[in-house]
Parts: C-alpha cells; sequence; structure tokens
C-alpha cells in the first residue's frame, strides 16, 4: 500500500512535471507561399550526409576549402527559429584556417547553395521571391567584428556584382556601427540595420522582385511574426545568379581583399542558421 504522503508527493510531481515548459521550444512559423528552393535541415541527418547530392539540402562541394562540409558543419543545441520544427534543425557554418575557396587566400570563407539554386537561368531568379533565413550567434564561436563578413547575398552569373548583401562587422571604407546587420542593394548603399542581439534568434526575409527591379526587407526576432522593415526599394536584379549563405571574411590591412591581406591564426567562429527557404512571393505573399 502506497502511502498518504508518497501518494502525495508523486501527485505533486507530476502536477510539476506537466506544468514545466518544453525543454525545446519550437517555432511556429507557417509556410504560406510555394517553397521554390528548400534548406531546410532535416533533424536525421548526420554531418556525412552534407558531403553527398543524394542526402544534402545543399551543393556537397561549394563553397568551401579542403575540408569536406561533414568536417566543418555544425548541429548547434539551440531552440528552433520561426519557421523550424520537430522535423528540421537549425545548422551552423564554421570556418578556420583551412576555409580558403579555391585561390581566394585572403578571405576565409564557408557557404551554402541549397541544391536547384543555378547560376543561369535558375528558379530563384524569375518573378518575385523572398529569400528566408534565420540568424543566430555561438558564443563559443565569436565573429570579430574588426573585420567585414558577408553572411547572405546573391551574386550575379558573372560574379561580377551582388543583387543585395547581408552583412556584418566593419564595412571597408564605410563608417557606421560595426555591431549590427546590414543591408545593402546593389549599389552597396546600406537600406536598412539592425544590432546584433547575442542570445535571441534573428528572422529575416529578403523579397526580390524581377520584374520591377526592387527589394523589400523584413525582420523579427525569435518567434515573432515577420514585419515589414522597408517599403519596396528600387534596385537593380538584373544577372541572374545564386544565393550564397554562410560567411565570408574579409581580411584587413590591403587593398587586395580576395588574395592578401591579414587574418588572424586558429580561427574558429561560426554563424548559426536555420529555417532557409525561397519562396514564391508572386501576387504579394511573403511568409511571416
Amino acid at each position: 500500500m502506497v502511502s498518504t504522503a508518497l501518494l502525495g508527493s508523486i501527485l505533486a510531481a507530476a502536477t510539476l512535471s506537466t506544468a514545466l515548459p518544453s525543454p525545446e521550444k519550437r517555432g511556429t512559423g507557417a509556410i504560406k507561399c510555394p517553397v521554390v528552393l528548400n534548406g531546410f535541415v532535416k533533424s536525421s541527418l548526420v554531418p556525412k550526409d552534407f558531403d553527398s547530392y543524394a542526402t544534402s539540402p545543399f551543393n556537397p562541394d561549394y563553397v568551401r576549402g579542403s575540408e569536406k562540409f561533414s568536417q566543418s558543419l555544425q548541429f548547434p543545441n539551440v531552440t528552433s527559429s520561426r519557421f523550424d520544427n520537430a522535423t528540421t534543425k537549425a545548422i551552423e557554418v564554421t570556418i578556420n584556417d583551412q576555409s580558403i575557396f579555391q585561390t581566394q587566400n585572403g578571405f576565409r570563407r564557408a557557404g551554402l547553395q541549397i541544391q536547384g539554386d543555378t547560376n543561369e537561368g535558375g528558379p530563384g531568379t524569375t518573378g518575385v521571391r523572398t529569400l528566408h533565413f534565420s540568424v543566430k550567434q555561438d558564443p563559443q564561436r565569436k565573429l570579430n567584428l574588426t573585420h567585414e563578413y558577408l553572411n547572405v547575398w546573391h551574386e550575379t552569373s558573372d560574379y561580377s556584382a551582388n543583387q543585395f548583401n547581408f552583412q556584418t562587422g566593419t564595412i571597408i571604407g564605410k563608417s557606421g556601427n560595426k555591431n549590427t546587420f546590414k543591408v545593402l542593394n546593389r549599389q552597396n548603399t546600406e537600406v536598412w540595420s539592425t544590432p546584433i542581439d547575442e542570445t535571441a534568434w534573428q528572422n529575416f526575409a529578403i523579397t526580390l522582385d524581377f520584374s520591377k527591379n526592387t527589394l523589400q526587407v523584413y525582420y523579427s526576432k525569435n518567434d515573432e511574426p515577420l514585419k515589414s522593415v522597408t517599403s519596396a526599394l528600387s534596385n537593380n536584379n538584373a544577372g541572374g545568379g545564386q544565393y550564397q549563405i554562410g560567411i565570408l571574411k574579409k581580411p584587413t590591412g590591403t587593398s587586395d581583399v580576395v588574395n592578401s591581406g591579414y587574418q588572424e591564426k586558429n580561427l574558429n567562429e561560426g554563424q548559426i542558421y536555420g529555417g532557409l527557404f525561397l519562396e514564391d512571393s508572386a501576387n504579394g505573399c511573403v511568409s511571416l
């Protein structure tokens, strides 16, 4: 027979356990528009899956140095971003001393290209498209904001320009607050910025209208719905190309940033991403 006191303790513990919040908060964002490019990371994926076209949502060969993605990508133990759920998880792009893409010795670079996004004639550069991405900071792999970083951008097919840049740090040749995320247009003019939050998920969406040549930015934190933070701004979206998602860290102390300059040794930096997808925003459809 169970004593009255023991039964009371069991019932109290059961009540407490049901009252406690779930140990892992899941995003509640609903995708309301057709997905054109799917960069969601399935919860079941393991590092080696990112080395194969058959299992990775990204191109396993680009963009990276000599290390395979199974050696550099991380799965951080964090809550889910707004558009992730129980079937998907966050991923962290990291850079180190070996993160040299091709012969770009000035940069330290690693990045994700969603499978299906082609350099010419791809589905990401027609009609109206909205790129969604969420970012979170890793206290163990902090960015050195005395440098300039490109985190997310769309590069033209001839590699001569970017239709937009999502950046942070100290932009070379420009004044401004290094501790912000910045959206720059094709002319490298800052159109909007927000402070880096060291603990929260920060959610972004960038709509490119390839017919009207406009750019519009949306933003929120944690699981809050996205809100427009700019109007549809005039922007030259011509030139095709691909979306780049990751880290490109520029050197300091040089006028030839691609090929030379200072990068500190024993580099270990990262940027956490979640909720990566490109949607069709025809007729004004944007998932918020």
